[in-house]
């Protein structure tokens, strides 16, 4: 009875269950605290440029218009490229194509330091939004790639976390040094 297939069915069953939540663990302990860092990156990065307004604004003689113009100009690069990157990263994979977000993103960001004249504002917010267009729909991806869809809503509420504790930084941090 203990060798009969219908006992090998039932034992094969609780042990695919067994493995599938460990191996949704391992892949969450690894992938989930990466990607929400990742996510709090970004969205700092994206508030930031509300946080920094009135400093911008005084060292670069940015008028209202001007900056709520370069402020937008981000989310339009964003849109434009959003599908166009997902397709990308469907094409080189995740890893590459988050990889590339990053990387080009950080350079672009790291760019706005010399941001001294409208144009250049202009300039460099549209690139940023272009280089980190597709990140969210793009880990929103990979994230379905990597777990069923029986805890998938539990991953990306973890991933979604990140706006708020960017938020918590960056006001944090504003309220710290910038008094």
């Amino acid at each position: 009875m203990k060798d009969s297939p219908e006992s090998a069915v039932v034992i094969r069953g609780e042990g695919t269950a067994d493995l599938e939540s460990r191996a949704v663990a391992r892949a969450a302990g690894r992938l989930i605290p990466f990607l929400l860092l990742l996510y709090v990156l970004a969205f700092l990065d994206r508030a930031n440029v509300g946080f920094a307004k009135q400093a911008l604004q005084r060292d670069t003689g940015l008028t209202e218009a001007a900056y709520a113009l370069g402020a937008g100009l981000f989310f339009v690069g964003y849109a434009v490229f959003e599908v166009p990157s997902n397709l990308m990263l469907h094409r080189f994979g995740a890893r590459l194509w988050l990889s590339r977000i990053m990387v080009t993103w950080g350079l672009v960001s790291a760019a706005m330091a010399w941001a001294r004249s409208d144009t250049i504002f202009y300039t460099l917010r549209f690139l940023l939004g272009v280089a980190e267009a597709g990140f969210f729909p793009g880990v929103i991806l990979y994230l379905t790639y990597w777990f069923p869809s029986a805890v998938r809503g539990r991953m990306l509420g973890w991933f979604y976390f990140g706006a708020p504790i960017a938020l918590t930084l960056g006001g944090r941090s504003r309220a710290c040094c910038w008094s």
